[in-house]
């Protein structure tokens, strides 16, 4: 024999607790995109690392395995 499930008429709730984000929730959201629009607006800021020809090779046939 089943047993009947009761539903509660309108969702439970969390009993009036507040939750709060920490500082850094915010902090570093905002920081990102402005260190983003920096090297937007003056891209010469932005230097790309030269890279090890192994790696590089490395990088472009992994690709080229998922591709597949």
């Amino acid at each position: 024999m089943a047993a009947r499930t009761h539903f509660r008429p309108h969702p439970a709730t969390t009993g009036g607790v507040a939750t709060r984000l920490p500082w850094w929730a915010l902090a570093l959201p905002a920081l990102a995109f402005a260190t983003l629009l920096v090297l937007i607006l003056n891209p010469s800021h932005a230097h790309a690392a030269p890279g090890d020809p192994a790696v590089t090779q490395l990088l472009q046939r992994a690709q080229a395995l998922l591709v597949r």
